[in-house]
């Protein structure tokens, strides 16, 4: 029955194994990139769709992304946590340098600044959500470099850790103000006049 029947009914079998898709929804960033929770990983959209919502399809192999029934980006997967993966294309011309930018960048500048800056830098990158909304925040920050010297920013990020305030117009207002030049009062000898009501430190000896 095979032989005589079936045999000359059969076709190929596929080139390539059925592959498991994954479905998600997301929004292409100001960035021109969407980004995969899962991988904590971006995949750029071209720019005319930020914005837009858009329906993710992946395999453990490839990223398409649509727009409705059209496919606009295919990408091969990336693993690499809160890492890019940019079609330059799919960038305006004036903002391609952006693909650029990612968080390995950033820290590895401020570490060329000095361990302030590093720490600062890191806590900045860790306030909003997702990361690439702190680019332009970074960027400006270890910009001031360029101004100031990489002495004085790095002493003014101390400062502004000290007091509590991840932001770059804290680190500028520093600058300006000359706040990164003041040493810190070391002097811990109390002033307190002596009285025969206080017990001093050798009372709990």
């Amino acid at each position: 029955m095979f032989e005589s029947i079936e045999k000359q009914e059969l076709t190929a079998l596929p080139v390539e194994s059925y592959r498991l898709r994954q479905y998600v929804m997301g929004t292409v960033y100001k960035t021109s990139h969407i980004y995969i929770s899962k991988d904590k990983h971006h995949y750029s959209v071209p720019y005319n769709y930020i914005g837009k919502k858009v329906r993710i399809i992946y395999t453990k192999d490839t990223v398409e992304i649509y727009l409705k029934q059209k496919r606009i980006a295919l990408h091969k997967r990336g693993l690499k946590r809160y890492g890019y993966t940019t079609d330059p294309s799919h960038m305006p011309s004036t903002h391609r340098y952006v693909a650029d930018w990612n968080p390995e960048k950033f820290l590895n500048w401020a570490d060329a600044i000095g361990d302030h800056c590093k720490t600062f830098i890191t806590l900045l990158l860790a306030k909003r959500q997702h990361p690439e909304q702190s680019y332009k925040s970074c960027a400006g920050v270890l910009g001031l470099a360029k101004k100031v010297g990489k002495d004085r920013l790095d002493n003014a990020c101390k400062r502004a850790l000290d007091y509590e305030r991840i932001n770059y117009q804290s680190v500028k207002s520093i600058l300006e103000k000359g706040l990164d030049a003041i040493q810190e009062d070391t002097n811990t000898e109390s002033n307190i006049p002596k009285h025969t009501n206080i017990r001093g430190g050798n009372y709990y000896k």
